[in-house]
């Protein structure tokens, strides 16, 4: 794809940005049976911020995070396209993650690096939590 992405926060993204996000969701395997778009606007309306990077008009990246808007917040959901990976799209996306986190007074950020992606974050300044062990409830998926 031509040019350098895009990055911008979508809170209530257009029925065309839905719709790649979910493209998005999907070459991930994160998009189940039962997931709809109006869950999909719920997840991106409740998280505390959702950035989207873009290329020739396709969403390429996302990443989200979660927060209790006072001091804590978990980044998730960080997904670039394979097409797109090795070009710093998905450094990019987290930067402007914990950017927007700093400048809303959240101090301790946090996330669960999964399918040895450890490397990544380790780069961007993550590093193991102490004695913490990362824990799911019975019946919930990854």
């Amino acid at each position: 794809m031509p040019g350098k992405p895009t990055f911008r926060f979508v809170t209530a993204p257009s029925p065309g940005t839905l719709k790649r996000i979910i493209t998005l969701y999907r070459a991930h395997g994160w998009w189940k049976p039962g997931d709809t778009p109006a869950g999909l606007r719920r997840l991106i309306r409740g998280s505390h911020c959702f950035a989207v990077a873009e290329r020739g008009g396709e969403v390429v990246g996302m990443a989200r995070a979660i927060s209790d808007r006072a001091s804590d917040a978990y980044i998730q959901d960080v997904a670039v396209l394979e097409s797109e990976r090795g070009r710093g799209t998905g450094r990019r996306l987290v930067r402007a993650v914990l950017a927007r986190l700093r400048r809303d007074g959240i101090g301790w950020v946090a996330l669960i690096a999964q399918d040895d992606s450890h490397p990544f974050y380790r780069k961007l300044g993550f590093r193991r939590l102490g004695r913490a062990l990362p824990m799911l409830s019975k019946g919930t998926h990854v």
